[in-house]
């Protein structure tokens, strides 16, 4: 049995979308028949290229699914401050002897949105998630007419509220442990540097200021973590990382193994790759850029795109931006399905004891 007698997922666990082929649909498709929520990412695609990935997960299961789109950006860049990253990374393109991409090619910053938002109205799933700010109320409320639920990721109490105030029908709470990136509405790079809210403490302050159903996301790699976010407050669970090792997951086999590679201990936010503040591994490519690097989204990450390539080709996982929440360490390699089984088995375990321990106390 995979899904509840309402429709709804079995368990309250969500896979994360992770942008750049790893969010796939045999990984989506996967989670799905095992009783979670997959998740396609729609970032950095194109519309059509959405549209495929929607396609191809319908033949692969008929349980429900969902779809994350990126919102525009509308904030100032700097140009001077892209070129003077281009020089810095001058050295980097003479290594894997690939261009740099051209100021022409890096001023797309609504990667598509009214494009994959008409797909996502004249052929409706389940649901749909926006990272980096709040759709218009309008918007919301067309997605609604269609049939789809809508989730807003949110980083902060206000941004919670604003999501509530748009008519989302859901906030997804993302803790700075999460890994990918910061999905803040507004990026300042004044707080480049200052410690984020962590998950539990953010979970228990949007429960009281809104009404919304909470997914809570950031770091959760074990059942008894789920379990705690419930005790939070949070009406589910939404793993990235953990499913990123998966063998259905679509990352670069290098990622994978970093996971848990001792050489890799640490994760931080940078804008080393993207110009947007990220959670990753610390590689070499973080600690020589990552001090460097403008705020520049999206800019920066199509400008690094020919060497995030070349070091995926080369297997160099110095170059490559390998995203991971703080929880990395804890990456079990399971097929997504037998892991969906694994975490709910931990999170009713967890449950029980904590049943157990409050009879105790209260005999």
């Amino acid at each position: 049995m995979s899904s509840a007698p309402n429709g709804l997922p079995r368990y309250p666990i969500v896979q994360g979308p992770m942008a750049g082929g790893v969010s796939c649909p045999p990984l989506v498709a996967a989670v799905c028949e095992a009783g979670g929520l997959g998740y396609l990412a729609g970032g950095y695609k194109t519309a059509d290229g959405m549209y495929q990935e929607i396609k191809q997960t319908r033949g692969l299961t008929r349980r429900p699914f969902g779809v994350n789109i990126f919102m525009p950006q509308t904030g100032y860049v700097d140009p001077a401050a892209v070129e003077t990253y281009r020089g810095q990374l001058a050295g980097e393109a003479g290594w894997y002897e690939v261009s740099l991409a051209a100021e022409d090619t890096v001023g797309n910053c609504d990667d598509g949105y009214e494009a994959k938002l008409a797909i996502l109205l004249e052929d409706p799933v389940p649901e749909v998630s926006f990272t980096f700010g709040t759709p218009a109320p309008d918007v919301l409320a067309r997605l609604r007419g269609a049939g789809t639920r809508t989730v807003v990721t949110v980083t902060s109490v206000e941004e919670a509220r604003s999501a509530q105030a748009a008519g989302a029908d859901a906030v997804c709470v993302q803790g700075v442990e999460a890994g990918g990136h910061q999905g803040t509405h507004r990026d300042d790079p004044e707080t480049d540097g200052t410690a984020g809210v962590g998950l539990l403490a953010l979970v228990a302050q949007v429960r009281e200021a809104v009404a919304l159903p909470i997914t809570a996301a950031g770091g959760l790699m074990r059942g008894a973590q789920i379990a705690a976010v419930l005790a939070a407050g949070a009406d589910s669970a939404q793993l990235g990382t953990a499913f990123l090792a998966c063998p259905e997951s679509g990352a670069h086999p290098m990622h994978k193994k970093a996971l848990t590679d001792l050489m890799f201990p640490h994760t931080e936010l940078t804008r080393a790759f993207t110009g947007r503040p990220a959670r990753g591994l610390v590689n070499r490519f973080v600690r020589e850029h990552g001090p460097y690097a403008p705020a520049a989204y999206p800019q920066v990450h199509h400008m690094t795109a020919g060497l995030r390539k070349a070091a995926a080709a080369a297997g160099d996982p110095q170059g490559m931006s390998l995203w991971a929440g703080q929880g990395h360490r804890l990456a079990r390699a399971l097929p997504a399905g037998e892991l969906v089984e694994v975490l709910a088995a931990e999170l009713a375990g967890a449950q029980n004891a904590l049943n157990a321990l409050q009879m105790r106390r209260t005999s």
